[in-house]
């Protein structure tokens, strides 16, 4: 059987930590085993067609072909377009290629930029595949990271052609494939080749990679920019860019020779003296593969005549291959955004006297529990995933540039689709809070008088709908709180958060999730338990057996007939809640209560009874989700954010509430297992941890 879901998301989380889902063990994209399905391939001698992403209209998808055209389409394999096809013909280059018939100039930007860095490349890129016919078999794979993972993609080579040409991206060789199958597995990843239209370089560059990305906005550029792009091509960064938009979406060709709302690679920065004067020049690449810049320092411009012969042999290029210089005023002129991807943010201080500590962390804003919204919404900022964060002092040769930016912090949302085009980002942002001396010992979620009292330190301004947004700050040594929040609240979505520090940095959710945590009392706070206990045993007789016993049925009549009589809205417990019940509460393992075992059932559900009352301030005979939360600590139990979307998902209602019946029942289990697996953690090795069991149990 199936595992449920929230079994396969704690040992996916799991898999991350012991070193699968990395890019030397990536995770099998889809479920397709790459190695097993060429095997398979090779052993009955058939060519492999992928039935995940198959040969047809759905794979190209909507809106980029014209009907007739998209009729017109024919699915052909390498061999069948040329007679003699490579993977690779003399090695890789962005001169390789050229964009095609869909609106993918930032993705193909990025594989311009990543044609420069071997070793990235060939991460993505496995270059022993081949067309040789001893292990051919029609079958291809490509890696890529996406969301905190990374992923192995498998395609099979059928290409879609109109009169035997390629109609998405081509190679200038027409016997080199590399090119088109790389696009064809992002196409895959994306849901189709359509889902591709449109896009920033942004994306693409931190798939390719799993790296830091940051972004620059040329129209307000940072005054070390000039040093700052030096530094990155130093490190062996990939640099993408775009230029402004026009008034509408078409990529409408200016007079200067630049095209408008279109993807550039970054392909090199260069200082030269021109008549005395240094100037500060970007090399820049158009994906289309030609079309170029006309202006100062252009292919033809006379300004090369202003410089020395050597500076003059090494730079300049007069081709229509779509790369050109241009001055940097110029750069930050005609282009909107600059964004730069590496595996390290040293480039960003220029120091490589650091290490930079990186840690992820994978949340969800969940509507009604964890989804605050921004600080407009004082009353509902605290229940946003929240974490801590202690900084150590810098040592050695570091500690020089204490006082530089020493953290990098990014919060990128996870989509619930997998067709890009589908995607709706939420408008996402973070805060970063001091932790002061009275809250240093605080443990669990920071209250709402916290952030009533205490200002961010650093916060991103302003909130966008971006897949990523990130700041490089400097904090000082000490304790601080990072709320990720959305715009508004009650919106539902996963983010990934990665924390970059050059010292060393401990963070931990401060959800109140972890063990050592857990204020459980043995039994619930006093209250008023509705008579005495020989009262009770004497209503228990008038319904048990002549063993003085009740099952089920009869608990499930005490219950709802006698005990909550008025209390319930829902119906009352049903027969399975109240074998639950049986289950969880019988110590002699008889399969029912004796009246010793009811009367604890009884205080128990009174005083749960008593909470769920005194914490329905709404006054509604229902619980909020974001009550939930204050009545499990009135119990005495301290509950993660996991923990809490995890109840509100297996016990609430579609409303977003919890009624009476759902909530005892959910305290019983979550007050039982805690117990049990406390005991087994401390008595025995377990293949889960204590906490993954609750989950686990809590859920099915």
């Amino acid at each position: 059987m199936t595992a449920p879901g929230v079994c396969m998301s704690i040992l996916n989380a799991r898999h991350s930590k012991d070193g699968r889902r990395t890019v030397t063990n990536p995770e099998k994209f889809l479920n397709q085993d790459y190695q097993q399905l060429k095997q398979y391939c090779l052993i009955r001698r058939v060519r492999y067609i992928d039935d995940m992403f198959p040969p047809d209209k759905t794979s190209i998808g909507e809106d980029i072909l014209t009907p007739s055209d998209l009729n017109r389409v024919q699915w052909l394999r390498p061999a069948k377009i040329v007679s003699n096809p490579s993977f690779v013909v003399d090695g890789v280059s962005r001169f390789d290629f050229g964009q095609g018939m869909v609106g993918d100039c930032w993705l193909l930007a990025s594989i311009g930029a990543l044609t420069f860095q071997d070793h990235i490349f060939q991460q993505v890129v496995p270059l022993e595949q081949t067309f040789d016919d001893d292990d051919y078999c029609g079958l291809f794979h490509f890696r890529f990271w996406r969301f905190g993972r990374w992923v192995d993609v498998i395609i099979d080579d059928k290409l879609p052609t109109i009169n035997g040409r390629l109609i998405f991206v081509h190679s200038k060789d027409l016997t080199e494939f590399w090119p088109a199958l790389l696009e064809k597995a992002y196409a895959k990843v994306c849901g189709s080749y359509s889902d591709m239209n449109a896009g920033t370089p942004a994306e693409a560059l931190v798939d390719f990679t799993g790296g830091v990305h940051m972004c620059v906005n040329l129209s307000h550029p940072p005054p070390n920019l000039w040093d700052l792009m030096l530094r990155a091509g130093q490190s062996k960064s990939l640099m993408g860019c775009g230029t402004h938009q026009g008034e509408t979406s078409a990529n409408t060709v200016l007079p200067n020779g630049l095209v408008q709302g279109h993807a550039y690679t970054v392909t090199g920065v260069k200082q030269l003296v021109s008549q005395g004067t240094v100037v500060n020049l970007v090399r820049l690449w158009n994906p289309w593969g030609k079309g170029e810049w006309n202006g100062d320092w252009s292919d033809q411009s006379p300004l090369w005549q202003t410089v020395s012969p050597q500076d003059r042999e090494m730079c300049r290029e007069v081709a229509d291959d779509g790369e050109f210089w241009m001055l940097m005023e110029d750069f930050c002129k005609f282009y909107s955004d600059l964004d730069i991807c590496c595996l390290c943010p040293e480039f960003l201080d220029g120091s490589s006297s650091c290490h930079w500590n990186t840690s992820f962390y994978e949340g969800r804003w969940v509507a009604g529990t964890t989804a605050g919204g921004c600080m407009n919404n004082m009353d509902s900022f605290w229940t946003n995933p929240q974490y801590r964060v202690k900084i150590e002092s810098l040592l050695g040769d570091c500690a020089k540039t204490q006082g530089g930016k020493n953290m990098l912090v990014s919060l990128m949302q996870k989509p619930d689709k997998r067709n890009r085009r589908l995607v709706e980002n939420l408008y996402i942002g973070f805060s970063v809070f001091e932790v002061p001396d009275e809250y240093k010992r605080e443990m669990g979620k920071f209250p709402q008088s916290f952030f009533k009292t205490n200002r961010p330190v650093v916060q991103t301004k302003p909130y966008m709908d971006a897949r990523e947004v990130m700041e490089f700050m400097m904090l000082k040594p000490g304790d601080y709180l990072i709320v990720p929040s959305t715009y508004g609240p009650n919106e539902t979505a996963s983010f990934l958060l990665t924390i970059l520090a050059k010292a060393e940095t401990h963070v931990h959710e401060n959800s109140g999730g972890h063990n050592h945590e857990h204020k459980h009392a043995e039994e619930p706070m006093a209250v008023e338990n509705g008579g005495n206990d020989d009262n009770k045993k004497t209503l228990f007789r008038q319904f048990s057996d002549k063993y003085e016993e009740v099952d089920a049925e009869q608990l499930q009549k005490l219950l709802n007939e006698n005990i909550l009589k008025g209390d319930l809205k829902a119906g009352g417990f049903s027969v399975d809640a109240c074998r639950s019940m049986v289950a969880l509460m019988d110590t002699s393992v008889t399969g029912k209560l004796n009246s010793q075992e009811f009367v604890r059932l009884w205080k128990k559900v009174v005083t749960y009874k008593d909470i769920f009352f005194r914490t329905d301030v709404s006054r509604t005979g229902t619980l909020s989700l974001s009550e939930l939360r204050n009545a499990i600590m009135a119990i005495g139990m301290r509950v993660s954010d996991d923990m809490l979307n995890l109840m509100a998902l297996r016990y609430g209602a579609s409303t977003g509430h919890m009624t009476l019946e759902s909530f005892i029942s959910l305290v019983l289990r979550f007050e039982c297992m805690y117990k049990i697996f406390k005991q087994l953690s401390d008595g025995m090795t377990m293949a889960l941890r204590e906490s993954e069991w609750m989950y686990i149990s809590m859920y099915t």
